[in-house]
């Protein structure tokens, strides 16, 4: 009797290891990627670049990207690191933004230039931060960049809710000249439907963080109901398209209008109620975990965290069809970014703590998307 419990124990023990085993997070495949070459001696002739190559390495969580004019790379880093990255991909820390509360999905996260940065020289971050009575918040704040460091903060929208989860962060300004938020729900589903509330909403500013004008409701949302959105991009006509991360799978992809509500969390997936948006495109039974996005030649490039793929919607007339690339293959991937030279600029967020990090994680990634 003896014998046959420590036998059967031991299939137990090889069951839940062969379990494991299967379950556990691979690492992502990326180790034959090319080290990307000199700009100077890149080729213009998209044929001959290579599919992807490795542009910066051995970061940490990079959130978001930002070109500047002369062609070098901000990054920013969720732990509060502003990185330079020059056009040989060579990375040096510029700047850490002080107060910086990086708990579970918060901390530093987007950056933007402002439009006139030639002459002004002014940045943007989002970041998360402890307010008064330890609650957690998020701001936006803008910097002056000299070329070396970032100085004179100013804080020009602030008290935005926080949470250890879902504080959205992307920043972008849009054709208009106006910056766009994208802000979380907080953990607070209910914030998303307040219009009193900057929780769960798009906001749409001007470089002081006053309402810009024509904003729906006056104030500076632009439109709510959204859960977590991470990604937005504008396309040839303007339109503004968000990616957002749903509940228990449906992800959604949206056409954003001003004023309109989104939904969440009344609505998810095909569901559909009067007065409220239903996503174009939404991931259904499957997880994108979307984030970064960026628009080139008719397609809107988004990047999937848990989907681990760089996520290709096809704007075609009145459809969109989903196309998805390097599948499993770089491990969870935060931005996407379309370069000055025609490349697609992605990163690897493997260091996160959920990914599985392969060798020189996290990277910044060139893509060829003429080999797409």
């Amino acid at each position: 009797m003896t014998k046959k419990l420590i036998l059967a124990a031991i299939i137990v023990i090889l069951v839940l290891a062969t379990v494991y085993l299967v379950a556990k997070p691979k690492p992502p495949t990326s180790a034959n990627i090319p080290l990307f070459e000199n700009q100077e001696k890149q080729t213009k002739d998209q044929k001959e670049a290579p599919k992807i190559a490795v542009y910066a390495q051995n970061l940490e969580v990079v959130w978001a990207l930002a070109f500047l004019p002369n062609g070098d790379l901000l990054a920013t880093e969720r732990k509060g690191t502003v990185n330079l990255v020059d056009k040989g991909g060579n990375v040096k820390k510029i700047f850490t933004v002080s107060g910086v509360l990086q708990t579970g999905e918060s901390g530093l996260h987007g950056i933007a230039l402002h439009p006139d940065f030639e002459n002004n020289q002014f940045v943007y971050l989002y970041y998360t931060y402890r307010g008064n009575g330890d609650n957690t918040q998020n701001r936006v704040s803008r910097f002056t960049f000299d070329g070396k460091t970032f100085s004179e903060e100013k804080i020009i929208v602030d008290e935005i809710p926080g949470a250890v989860f879902h504080d959205g962060g992307r920043i972008k300004f849009g054709p208009d000249g106006f910056l766009y938020i994208t802000a979380g729900d907080a953990l607070n589903p209910s914030l998303a439907q307040d219009v009193n509330s900057q929780a769960g909403k798009i906001l749409r500013v001007d470089d002081e963080g006053n309402p810009a004008p024509g904003n729906p409701f006056g104030t500076r949302i632009w439109s709510y109901g959204h859960r977590n959105p991470q990604g937005i991009a504008w396309d040839s006509e303007g339109r503004l398209w968000e990616t957002e991360h749903g509940q228990s799978q449906t992800d959604e992809f949206n056409l954003i209008e001003p004023g309109k509500n989104y939904g969440w969390p009344t609505i998810r997936g095909d569901q559909k109620a009067e007065g409220l948006k239903t996503p174009l495109l939404h991931s259904g039974n499957d997880t994108w975990a979307p984030a970064g996005a960026a628009y080139f030649e008719g397609s809107i490039f988004f990047a999937g965290l848990r989907g681990q793929a760089l996520y290709q919607a096809k704007l075609q007339g009145g459809t969109t069809t989903l196309t998805t690339h390097f599948k499993g293959e770089l491990g969870r991937i935060r931005d996407v970014l379309l370069g000055p030279d025609g490349f697609l600029y992605i990163t690897t967020s493997n260091r996160d703590g959920r990914g599985s990090p392969a060798a020189g994680d996290d990277k910044i990634l060139r893509i060829n998307p003429a080999k797409l």
